[in-house]
């Protein structure tokens, strides 16, 4: 795994993935649900706590759910590649308990934007 020194700089990936994965974290860190929930494609899935998003409307409604909830951020700290997927592990931190906590969030990449996002 890379460290990574932010979202929006030296995001260490493979260059088809960095560009809609590092959007993706930009626009988590801007609180600009429009702008992520356009990092992915129109039939994406996202998997987080046991649920599956699909779409972007889910998506969008399901990032809005997530910072009412637990008001937190997300740094990203390193990335690898595998199997086909970027996977970055990122510290999450918010209204939770065990917070601060790290976590993987494993993107699979299509045609320049995010196609599933599995966080675990």
């Amino acid at each position: 795994m890379q460290p990574l020194a932010s979202a929006r700089e030296d995001f260490k990936v493979n260059p088809e993935l960095a560009q809609p994965i590092a959007d993706f974290f930009s626009a988590e860190e801007q609180r600009d649900t429009d702008a992520m929930s356009r990092c992915f494609t129109e039939d994406a899935i996202v998997q987080d706590e046991g649920r599956s998003i699909q779409g972007h409307a889910a998506i969008r409604e399901w990032q809005l759910e997530t910072k009412k909830k637990y008001q937190h951020t997300i740094e990203p700290l390193a990335s690898a590649e595998k199997d086909g997927t970027a996977v970055v592990t990122a510290r999450v931190t918010g209204n939770f308990p065990g917070s601060p906590v790290d976590l993987q969030f494993i993107f699979t990449v299509e045609a320049g934007k995010i196609r599933s996002l599995e966080i675990k």
